[in-house]
């Protein structure tokens, strides 16, 4: 190469080898001076006649911008060779301009010519890059030259050339936002061409043209919408997330809110229920009106445009790309039904295996989604859980979204993280995890005495931080109940001396000053001390001292009068005036004097009036008014461009606007027939209308809609091929009535396959979605059943055999305990009448004592009593009983076993007796008992059922039905029923409950009546209250009692230390907590009684 020479002279004559190369100017030193020949060998090679050269010293060019060095001095060198015949020189040149030509516009404005030459050339990349030029040329005299390029651009037979068009559309309308009206027209013009253009290419650039230059006129979008729709699946990744946004502000103002009357829908199933009595005693015609009134009320019906938009986004969950995911994800969330909402959980889930800064911005999302539709997550629990190697934003963030999930349910798991996190070495994060378990102990009552003793444990914690914000959050919480807790007062009392930390001290102070009365003597001692190093104090503490005193002045002026006028007279000479203020003002309000007197007289209720208790929320509570996705979201502020979400119209307004009308000529043209052929691919109007599902339907619901969707989409193709077609004033008429046939010949269609399709196969054929969707319908929708569908309920029973029917049941629980996407595998628990030979010898000589106990543990009657079921009346002389039976459910072992008493008082059989579709909370899962064909007048029968309650004390509600009627039903356990007994020596009592400590210990202090303080009568209550197995103890006064939660397996250890004044002490021991407190109460309330 001829430049070689050049270049190797360039390099410094000066210099030998490995020595440092010298500016020109001696007085510069070498690393700051700039070379003035380092370019000349380019130079050279760009003005020779060899395309070889310029093509080699073109390359390094681009290079060295690759590299972000500086190569503008070369302008004038390169914009002489855009003239070059040679394509690939030609190429490069351009991309160089590209770069520079913004900063070097005079220059550039001397070839101008050559890019207007450019943009004819006949190759489609060079046309492209010559426009990309000219719009980089932010001058304002090319305006008009720029608008005709952008013009001849947009009507460009190459795809590529369009789409740069689209590019240079918000270029030039940025750097002259001077534009007249007739020139911005002009661009709205060019942008309505674009958006018509059918190419997946051109698509999201002129979506995104269309946001920066006119995003109010959606009158553009109407005719382009389903075309968007259908276009959006093979759009580029970039396009995607700027169409879904686009199309979610549009969705807004275009159809009806799909959650507008779900609360209506909620009500239904109870309604009927109770308005069948009155309408039986009326007559056959009102049940016919009830059901008439109960259709009318379900008015909403989803517009196929709506419909359509869903359906195209739902594969984008599956994108390599975590915008595009985010991006149908808020889309769901703010156009979806509540039913439908939770299939973009999974996905969001999903992103969080990906890089910190991903999880960061999926994090605040989900942490907003979860506060509305917590239940949506409530399966991922475990993928929440935070890891060590988290950076401390990532885990504030999933400590937030465990807040938000927890429910009386999960709470021991949530609380059992929590106890480990506060073990690490981030203070921060440990900081938010004690306000996570306040929030918790605001949120959920049950656990608030357990998070208060965790709490306090956390005072004697060697790092002064966590003390600090444990008394900070310990002041919240005994707000809510400060009667109950002046032991905890007086131990927050004691902790001045030690705590440092400015606002736990403050927050002390507070307390005892709020509550002196109940701890009298401690309260002017605390004040004593405070005066003594009250100069030394930060000013935060000093305002609450000023307080405490004021306060204990009002209440107990005899001993802290003196201390009072100490403290007001040392803060009325403190160089910080907020305390000198609150000190004069303290002064004239509590000491009367004769220019004050009216005032104190109202001291009291100034200063100890009650105060509410505080709020303890999420920080993200009122985020979601804006847009989820949005920088403006994640800041939670209106970022500059951010463009508010629409709110739903009262009105749906007229659909016919996104009709496209076909041309004549090509009605009957083969390319129509091509197009024909590829509609159930790409249709232009797919839809289909029908309720939604109720809010809370289960997810089996969520398919079973989306089947429905699939199998009417085909007539809802039909009908609006025929609108397009016929362009008359009655079209939108046509459209609605076929979409609503085609809607009753799906359910005709439905029918007559449940009919035919045997018992065995009919749990396995439903729909495409999978087998989950062949389980029930919502309650809304049996509500409001014809004369013709009043058979329905024998075919709804028949429709999975009872074996099946727990296993959805089974897989959410799995979700907290394992992998998240893995099957479950439920821990076994040993039947509780199997005793161990190892503690043979122990139970050998208890004959005394434990004889009465090993038979009664099985015994019915021990437990709790008969209740009621379902009352006679309203059972239309069915009445039904029911009891915990205590006996191993055959079915599963993790079942609780109740047996169902059915007695008919009528005078009329009672036939086809069997339990309806269920609908239960998320883990929980019923064994049904078989069929009871017949019960005669005046007979009674008993059937066995399983309820797996999933340790928690919620209700199963399903349905009792007869071949006539449906009755809804509960049972809802006592704590005491939800375990098993287990018999274990005191050796192993003793280790087993010197595991679960801490906040898995729960204390009662009690009083034992003269009735109940012998042996027999202390067990028997014991026994009766809870299922549990008497543990073999040394000692007369202390009774110990162990057994196992059914579902989970977990240890609850019972014990009760009997002094023989009455005074006892009750300590349960369990990993599950909420067990732990309820079992607590109800043995308390079983002994004092």
């Amino acid at each position: 190469m001829s430049a070689a020479p050049a270049y190797s002279e360039d390099k410094g004559s000066s210099a030998g080898p490995g020595e440092p190369e010298y500016g020109h100017d001696p007085a510069s030193g070498g690393i700051f001076s700039s070379d003035y020949k380092r370019h000349d060998d380019l130079k050279e090679m760009l003005d020779t006649n060899k395309d070889s050269l310029k093509l080699e010293a073109m390359k390094r060019i681009v290079a060295m911008i690759a590299r972000g060095k500086n190569a503008s001095d070369l302008f004038p060198a390169v914009v002489k060779n855009v003239a070059c015949k040679n394509i690939e020189v030609k190429k490069l040149v351009y991309v160089y301009l590209v770069r520079y030509a913004e900063e070097q516009q005079d220059l550039a404005l001397l070839s101008i010519s050559t890019f207007q030459r450019g943009l004819k050339d006949p190759n489609q990349l060079i046309r492209a890059s010559a426009l990309r030029v000219l719009s980089s040329i932010r001058v304002p005299i090319i305006v008009p030259i720029m608008m005709l390029a952008i013009k001849e651009a947009a009507s460009d037979m190459s795809p590529y050339v369009r789409k740069t068009a689209a590019h240079a559309i918000p270029k030039l309308y940025s750097f002259s936002l001077s534009l007249d009206s007739d020139q911005k027209d002009q661009l709205i013009e060019v942008i309505e061409k674009l958006l018509a253009d059918k190419t997946t290419l051109v698509a999201g650039s002129v979506v995104m043209a269309f946001e920066e230059v006119c995003p109010e006129r959606i009158d553009l979008i109407h005719k382009n919408y389903r075309k968007l729709c259908n276009l959006l699946i093979d759009v580029e990744e970039w396009g995607q997330v700027v169409i879904i946004s686009m199309l979610t502000r549009y969705a807004r103002t275009q159809f009806l809110s799909p959650t507008q009357n779900e609360s209506l829908l909620e009500e239904n199933p109870e309604k009927a229920f109770y308005g069948s009595e009155e309408d039986e005693a009326k007559g056959p015609g009102s049940e016919a009106a009830a059901s008439t009134a109960m259709s009318a009320r379900k008015p909403y019906v989803m517009d196929p445009d709506h419909r359509l938009l869903l359906r195209n986004t739902k594969p984008l969950l599956q994108s390599r790309s975590a915008a595009v995911v985010m991006a149908v994800a808020q889309l769901y969330f703010h156009l979806a039904p509540k039913a439908e909402v939770g299939v973009i959980a999974k996905a969001l889930v999903r992103l969080l295996r990906s890089h910190s800064e991903v999880q960061y911005v999926v994090l605040q999302n989900v942490a907003t989604m979860s506060i509305k539709r917590r239940g949506m997550f409530e399966p991922y629990l475990k993928s929440f859980y935070i890891r060590s190697t988290d950076p401390t934003q990532i885990k504030i963030l999933k400590l937030e979204v465990l807040t938000n999930l927890a429910n009386e349910t999960n709470i021991p798991t949530v609380l059992r993280e929590f106890q480990t996190y506060i073990r690490s070495m981030d203070k921060d994060f440990v900081a938010a995890t004690i306000q996570a378990i306040g929030r918790c102990a605001t949120n959920i009552g049950r656990v608030r005495d357990t998070c208060l003793n965790g709490l306090v444990q956390l005072l004697s914690n060697r790092d002064e931080l966590v003390v600090a914000e444990s008394v900070v959050v310990i002041k919240k919480l005994l707000q809510m109940q400060p009667a109950q807790h002046g032991e905890i007062i007086k131990h927050l009392a004691k902790l001045t001396d030690n705590i440092q930390v400015p606002m736990a001290r403050a927050s002390i102070l507070w307390l005892i000053g709020e509550y002196c009365e109940h701890v009298p003597r401690i309260a002017p001692d605390v004040l004593r001390k405070m005066a003594k190093s009250f100069t030394a104090e930060e000013d935060i503490v000093k305002l609450q001292v000023i307080n405490l005193a004021a306060k204990l002045y009002l209440t107990n002026s005899k001993q802290t009068k003196l201390l009072t006028q100490y403290v007001l007279s040392l803060a009325k000479y403190d160089q910080n005036y907020d305390i000198r203020d609150r000190a004069r003002f303290t002064r004239q309000l509590i000491v009367p004097s004769e220019q004050g007197g009216a005032l104190s007289r109202h001291a009291k209720k100034l200063f100890l009036a009650p105060k509410p208790a505080p709020v303890l929320e999420s920080s993200f509570k009122d985020r979601d008014h804006f847009q989820l996705g949005s920088l403006s979201h994640l800041l939670n502020a209106k970022a500059t461009g951010y463009q508010e979400l629409p709110d739903w119209p009262e009105e749906a307004p007229d659909p016919s606007v996104r009709n496209v009308e076909v041309p004549e000529w090509t009605k009957c043209s083969n390319r129509e027939k091509r197009k024909e052929k590829e509609k159930p691919f790409y249709s232009d109007s797919e839809g289909e209308s029908g309720p939604t599902e109720s809010a809370d339907s289960d997810p089996e619901s969520e398919s079973e809609s989306d089947s429905k969707s699939s199998s009417e989409s085909g007539s809802g193709e039909s009908s609006s091929e025929s609108d397009n077609k016929d362009q008359d004033e009655d079209e939108e008429k046509g459209r609605s009535s076929e979409s609503e046939h085609s809607e009753e010949e799906g359910k005709k269609r439905k029918m007559k396959k449940r009919k035919k399709v045997p018992e065995g196969q009919e749990g396995g054929s439903s729909s495409d979605e999978g087998s989950d969707s062949s389980s029930s319908s919502s309650e809304s929708e049996m509500t409001s059943e014809t004369e013709e569908e009043q058979v329905e309920p024998a075919s709804w029973r028949k429709k999975t055999p009872p074996s099946s029917k727990s296993a959805p049941a089974a897989k959410e629980i799995s979700l907290l305990d394992l992998e998240d996407f893995t099957p479950p595998s439920v821990q076994p628990v040993s039947p509780p009448t199997v005793v161990s030979t190892s503690l043979a010898a122990d139970l050998e000589g208890l004959t005394l004592t434990d004889s009465p106990l090993v038979p009664s543990l099985l015994s019915p009657v021990l437990g709790v009593g008969r209740q009621e079921l379902l009352h006679r009346v309203a059972g239309e002389g069915l009445a039904v009983d029911y009891t915990f039976s205590r006996q191993p459910f055959s079915g599963d072992p993790h079942m609780v076993s109740v047996h169902i008493h059915f007695s008919n008082s009528s005078d009329t059989p009672i036939k086809g007796l069997h339990v309806g579709t269920p609908k239960l909370p998320a883990g929980i899962s019923i064994q049904e008992f078989p069929e009871i064909e017949s019960l005669a007048p005046g007979e009674s029968a008993t059937a066995v059922m399983g309820f797996n309650f999933c340790d928690s004390t919620q209700a199963a509600n399903f349905q009792l039905c007869t071949q006539t009627r449906q009755f809804y039903v509960s049972i809802q356990p006592p704590v005491g029923e939800l375990m098993a007994p287990v018999f274990m020596s005191e050796n192993e009592f003793k280790k087993e409950q010197g595991k679960l400590t801490g906040m898995n210990e729960i204390t009662e202090k009690l009083t034992l009546p003269d009735t109940c303080r012998s042996d027999h009568v202390v067990v028997q209550k014991v026994t009766a209250t809870a299922n549990l197995g008497r543990v073999p103890c040394g000692t007369s006064d202390e009774y110990r009692f162990a057994g196992r939660t059914l579902t989970s397996g977990s240890l609850v250890l019972l014990t009760l230390d009997a002094q023989p004044t009455g005074a006892a002490q009750l300590t349960v021991n369990s990993e599950k907590m909420v067990i732990g407190t309820m079992l607590v109460k109800d043995v308390v309330q079983a002994l004092t009684q």
